[in-house]
């Protein structure tokens, strides 16, 4: 049976809500096992989905509350674009191209944009288009504007 972008938006939505959870296994089935990640700002990129697994990992343990709202979706074929707000508190090392930023104890609110391409309903490609000015700046990393 194909997928529909009801379908596919469904499954993006549920990437969302495995990492709110923290759910690894149900984020894992949601994928292809090739799955390529690209993360714009940080210039991380990975292959596979046991390195997807790992960078979300990464990213709950500088920010363990971490949560992503979706306030915006849209789908096509075989693609969902999806605007979200990520809020979490910087209790943990951030790994940066920099090197490990410590622990402030900022609270981060930070918009987003995750472009997800599909094989059927499992993830194939996870575009992150993150606000890591915004992200630098609220951990007090990079002064203000």
């Amino acid at each position: 049976m194909a997928q529909t972008a009801t379908d596919i938006a469904q499954a993006a939505t549920d990437l969302t809500h495995a990492f709110n959870d923290s759910d690894w296994e149900r984020g894992r089935s949601l994928c292809t096992p090739d799955v390529v990640y690209d993360e714009t700002g940080t210039g991380r990129r990975v292959e596979g989905v046991d390195a997807y697994v790992e960078l979300l990992q990464a990213w709950k343990r500088a920010l363990p509350d971490a949560r992503g709202t979706i306030r915006r979706t849209l789908a096509n074929d075989d693609t969902v674009a999806q605007e979200i707000l990520w809020e979490g508190t910087h209790t943990g090392p951030m790994l940066t191209p920099a090197g490990a930023l410590p622990p402030t104890g900022n609270h981060i609110s930070v918009l987003g944009t995750v472009w997800v391409r599909f094989e059927g309903t499992r993830a194939r490609e996870v575009h992150n288009h993150l606000d890591v000015l915004a992200l630098l700046q609220q951990v007090g990393a990079l002064p203000a504007a």
